[in-house]
């Protein structure tokens, strides 16, 4: 495991007037270097060859690392490159799939923006299970075994796999029958999670945590459109009872969405409860961006399923700002500026290390 010490260690040799903000080229790479770019910093993308030619095409991207894969992150040589051009990494939704949130623990020596121990909280359902639970936050049902489904229930897989492989059963065969023809590898397909599908409105708020002013921030919210379940509602009710299509949970897009107002209360105590429980359970606890999945039910509660640690592509919506940040500045503030001016204020009040793990 790759120690806070160790980390603070790298940062002390840092020239910081030649800071780089740096993260892969895919996800909410856009936003996180034009953020970078409107507070000052220089960027870097490290990026496949598939995407170099696009990411170097747009102003708002200073330089362009291209590697074989998006793991060549971890080599020794790549590392010690990054580390000498002073970089910040960014952690986004294709960092942590592809580069794997065990070896950013364990391997990955280059300073990153956050607490890279909450990717462990996020990707390990049970944790996050736990998490949730002493936060006192509202969860769904969740079963141990598939002899237990006695109610409309979804399958989920861990990771940040976007909803891929995801299903929806409603008894022990179905869910025998649909695991053994869903396309993904042996053992993701064993790490399975039965729960409860809760029937509301989908809400995934966006909020921004500092620990530099201990205050909570919230930036945005989307929902998710994915393929192919919100396709299926476009075909009429008799029509769907004759065709074989099972619905698929694949995200492809978001869509801006705004909370009724009488709800931001109760919202924001979900997002300090989950702020204030993480502070006991993986010290220093959350920091910068974290998104919240949750579904609000015709009673008006939330009712909250996973969380992500880091910054999420429904973030990418808001690059202008959303209704929430610009009641927050005058100024347009995406999550990615957030992300950069965190890091400039932190430089400012020589607490970098208080935010850099």
């Amino acid at each position: 495991m790759i120690s806070k010490e160790y980390i603070n260690d790298i940062l002390k040799g840092y020239d910081l007037n030649k800071l780089k903000i740096c993260t892969l080229g895919s996800h909410t790479a856009l936003q996180i270097t034009k953020g970078a770019r409107d507070e000052g910093f220089e960027n870097l993308l490290l990026c496949t060859k598939k995407a170099a030619g696009f990411y170097r095409e747009l102003p708002a991207v200073d330089d362009v690392l291209e590697i074989d894969s998006y793991g060549d992150i971890l080599l020794d040589e790549i590392q010690d490159e990054l580390i000498d051009r002073n970089v910040i990494l960014i952690p986004h939704g294709s960092f942590v799939e592809y580069v794997g949130s065990k070896n950013i623990i364990e391997s990955l020596r280059v300073p990153m923006l956050g607490n890279r121990l909450v990717l462990e909280w996020e990707s390990d359902r049970k944790m996050e299970r736990r998490w949730f639970e002493e936060a006192n936050l509202k969860v769904p049902r969740e079963f141990k075994s598939p002899d237990e489904i006695d109610c409309l229930v979804i399958v989920k897989f861990p990771g940040a796999l976007g909803g891929k492989g995801y299903f929806l059963v409603k008894n022990s065969a179905e869910f025998h029958r649909k695991l053994k023809v869903i396309d993904l590898p042996e053992n993701i397909k064993k790490d399975y999670t039965i729960q409860e599908y809760v029937i509301g409105t989908r809400f995934y708020p966006h909020f921004f945590y500092s620990p530099l002013d201990d205050k909570l921030e919230l930036l945005g919210m989307d929902i998710r459109y994915e393929s192919n379940v919100d396709g299926l509602v476009r075909i009429p009710n008799v029509i769907q009872r004759e065709i074989e299509i099972d619905p698929s949970y694949v995200i492809t897009g978001n869509v801006p969405v705004v909370l009724r107002e009488s709800l931001l209360p109760d919202l924001m105590n979900v997002g300090r409860n989950l702020v204030k429980t993480s502070k006991g359970l993986f010290k220093p606890g959350i920091i910068g961006p974290f998104c919240v999945e949750m579904i609000c039910t015709p009673e008006l509660e939330f009712i909250c399923f996973e969380i992500s640690g880091r910054i999420v592509a429904g973030t990418n919506l808001f690059i202008r700002g959303s209704t929430y940040s610009d009641v927050l500045y005058d100024e347009p503030m995406s999550c990615g500026r957030r992300i950069c001016r965190e890091i400039g204020v932190a430089i400012e009040r020589y607490k970098l290390d208080e935010i850099i793990y």
